[in-house]
């Protein structure tokens, strides 16, 4: 069996925060929140054994990817800044409604976003990219013509 991606974990300053952009602003739903107690110093250098975790994503396609929010009781550690396009971890991306999307982010106050139509062999793709609460990098794709 070849390796796949199971999910992608971010670890946030604020859940609340976190929550309303990915939730109320990207459409994904919770699909899992849960205070796990384990050894995260020791797997993660985690500043605490104390970890909750939100799984986002779409309960009607599984199989389309995770996002995970996590947060660690007691004091953050520093986290690097995806402000610019250097190497490591460079976005996340979502297929979604860019107008739709972009709405919502902007009523909720998340925003600017940077916006292009990029072609493609089927026609134009609307493409945006915005900042989470964090600073990771997201892009915004829309959804294929099919």
């Amino acid at each position: 069996m070849a390796g796949r991606v199971h999910h992608s974990a971010i670890h946030v300053r604020d859940m609340d925060s976190s929550l309303r952009f990915y939730r109320d602003g990207i459409g994904l739903e919770v699909l899992m929140d849960h205070v796990f107690e384990g050894d995260w110093p020791t797997l993660f250098d985690a500043p605490s054994s104390t970890l909750r975790s939100i799984f986002l994503g779409d309960p009607a396609h599984p199989d389309a990817g995770v996002v995970e929010l996590v947060t660690f009781a007691g004091p953050d550690p520093v986290t690097a800044d995806s402000s610019t396009a250097g190497t490591g971890f460079f976005l996340l991306s979502f297929y979604v409604d860019v107008d739709g999307v972009l709405a919502r982010l902007g009523a909720l106050g998340f925003g600017p976003a940077r916006r292009i139509e990029q072609p493609a062999p089927t026609g134009p793709v609307s493409m945006a990219c915005v900042y989470d609460p964090d600073g990771i990098r997201i892009e915004l794709v829309g959804i294929p013509a099919r």
